[in-house]
């Protein structure tokens, strides 16, 4: 039995975007929490936790990704979270510099 031809996207740059912003951004939401949270904190070890738990939120990033209606707000979203996530990478480098 076919797909139903309403859940389908029929256009390249919506599912594009979905990719895309999945793969990649996803993947810049993630380091970049991981390098906030080092900046602030015991760098070792949270670069050594950050092997495993980057990439579970990766794939949840993923999946959140897939299931929103917009690739291009889903872009949006994450390209504001990596933003946010610089400037406390910037924050925590600037106020705890390593030793």
């Amino acid at each position: 039995m076919p797909a139903n031809s309403k859940y389908l996207n029929p256009s390249f740059w919506p599912r594009f975007s979905k990719i895309t912003a999945a793969i990649l951004g996803g993947y810049f939401v993630s380091v970049t929490f991981h390098l906030a949270l080092a900046s602030w904190f015991n760098r070792a070890n949270v670069l050594i936790t950050m092997a495993f738990t980057g990439f579970i939120l990766w794939v949840a990033l993923m999946i959140i990704a897939f299931l929103a209606k917009s690739g291009w707000k889903i872009w949006g979203i994450y390209i504001l979270l990596s933003l946010f996530f610089s400037l406390f990478i910037y924050l925590g480098q600037t106020y705890n510099p390593a030793q």
